[in-house]
């Protein structure tokens, strides 16, 4: 799932506090902070997205993994059970 393009959604004024130290460094850089925010987080969200989605296909891949083996093998607690 890729994150909305800035320019293709309506946007809405939200409060952030930054380091003031480093606002003036922005500043100095560009005019456009909200910008600059605005595609860090669009970079954040994308990565975000992709890092979950790997660590879910990783989950369904040990799940897989570990039910193919209980059915070879049984369950541990079946050798212990007092049910």
């Amino acid at each position: 799932m890729k994150a909305s393009s800035h320019t293709q959604t309506r946007k809405r004024p939200v409060n952030l506090t930054l380091n003031e130290d480093l606002v003036l460094q922005v500043r100095q850089l560009t005019p456009n902070l909200s910008g600059v925010v605005e595609g860090l987080l669009t970079e954040f969200v994308e990565r975000e997205m992709k890092r979950r989605c790997e660590q879910s296909k990783q989950h369904e891949a040990t799940i897989t993994l570990w039910n193919a083996f209980e059915e070879q093998q049984g369950a541990f607690a079946d050798d212990y059970s007092t049910l």
